[in-house]
């Protein structure tokens, strides 16, 4: 189905980042799968074609492109024609607009340039061993010791945790549960240390680690905003953030549909191609009035998030779609590609190892079915007080 959101100019600027991802992720990715990790440069090199923090004001080498769908090509192309564990979208939308938005103009004149410029890669440690999607069991804490926070805890599951430069660590900092700090923690910095890389079910190219802070010392001048309303500010991108991950939902069930397409076009079964008999033309047939569907409705969320205008429960439904959606794709793609499906050389094998993450991080899909549930008012909290 034709898109209806670009104009010609998104258009130009697609056919030069296809070629970039043709020409400089696609030719090492299956290096970077075996080693488990993306090569530093590739960073550098994104960010010498404008594609790191395009949104970024030019006063710091950014594009000063406020247009959300120029990020949703990048990240849609590397999904098709890149490396999905090339983290470029949690670098550029998830954690740098926590610097230009909530950072004092000292901190975005200190950090922001090497962002955009990829020689400072990011990451933003949230989860602990005991606490993912519930922030308020957080156990990482700071204290305040007058011209310094001393840090001290541990965070799991972090992406980019061997690469990243800098790192935002929400760590508690009072006696409420919501009481959270957003700290920058540098490399280098004494008390500081990256655990073990986590080898994982897909992504493998995407570094993932565990990450320890003890006694860390961290400089007043490395606080985001006001160091007892992190949790506000983290609800503040959450809209942002789940945007992203259906960007990269929608695009991968997309690819599946085409290479399980090309697959039962050629592959032959009983003297036929198989997708000639009823069972494989249904199957995609559904998939494909379905992918169409999420699409255009993920294309309307881009539109009022330029706008801004999407709201929680807005985000929450196009997380929650494309992530299923995309889970029953790469699904039936192993189906049909049958014992073709199980091994690696095939693309859909990777696929769906790499897709079971969709449902779960950046909220999961649960998650997203409790927002969307408390914004049509079936709060139990509010509804126990009325009965």
């Amino acid at each position: 189905m034709r898109r209806l959101i670009f104009d010609a100019e998104h258009e130009a600027f697609r056919d030069s980042v296809i070629r970039f991802y043709k020409a400089e992720v696609a030719p090492h990715a299956e290096r970077w799968r075996e080693q488990g990790f993306v090569d530093r440069e590739i960073f550098r090199k994104a960010g010498a074609q404008g594609y790191l923090l395009p949104w970024a004001d030019e006063a710091y080498g950014g594009l000063g492109i406020a247009d959300f769908r120029y990020e949703q090509i990048v990240f849609e192309e590397n999904v098709r024609y890149g490396e999905p564990g090339f983290y470029i979208n949690l670098h550029s939308g998830l954690v740098a607009p926590y610097l230009a938005k909530l950072g004092s103009d000292e901190q975005k004149a200190r950090w922001l340039p090497g962002c955009i410029s990829g020689d400072l890669i990011l990451a933003v440690a949230m989860t602990e061993p005991a606490a993912g999607s519930d922030l308020a069991g957080m156990r990482s804490r700071a204290e305040d010791r007058g011209d310094h926070w001393l840090l001290n805890g541990s965070k799991t599951y972090i992406s980019n945790g061997q690469l990243a430069d800098l790192i935002i660590v929400a760590a508690r900092t009072g006696q409420g549960s919501h009481e959270l700090g957003l700290f920058v923690i540098e490399a280098g910095m004494e008390g500081f240390e990256r655990g073990k890389r986590l080898h994982k079910m897909g992504l493998a190219a995407q570094d993932t680690s565990e990450l320890f802070f003890n006694d860390v010392k961290v400089p007043k001048a490395n606080i985001l905003g006001n160091a007892g309303e992190g949790f506000r500010y983290l609800t503040r991108f959450l809209a942002g953030e789940r945007l992203i991950a259906a960007v990269g939902s929608i695009a991968a069930a997309q690819v599946a549909f085409e290479t399980t397409l090309e697959f039962v076009k050629e592959r032959k079964a009983f003297g036929r191609p198989i997708g000639t008999f009823q069972n494989a033309r249904f199957t995609l047939a559904g998939l494909r009035a379905e992918i169409d569907a999420v699409q255009t409705f993920v294309d309307q969320c881009v539109l009022l998030y330029n706008a801004a205008e999407l709201t929680a429960e807005l985000a929450a439904e196009a997380k929650l779609l494309t992530s299923e959606t995309e889970g029953r794709m790469v699904d039936a793609g192993v189906q049909l590609h049958g014992g073709a499906g199980y091994m690696d050389e095939y693309r859909i094998s990777r696929l769906y190892t790499d897709a079971r993450i969709s449902r779960i991080f950046a909220g999961s899909s649960e998650i997203m079915k409790e927002i969307i549930g408390r914004g049509l008012g079936l709060d139990e909290r509010k509804l126990g007080k009325n009965t």
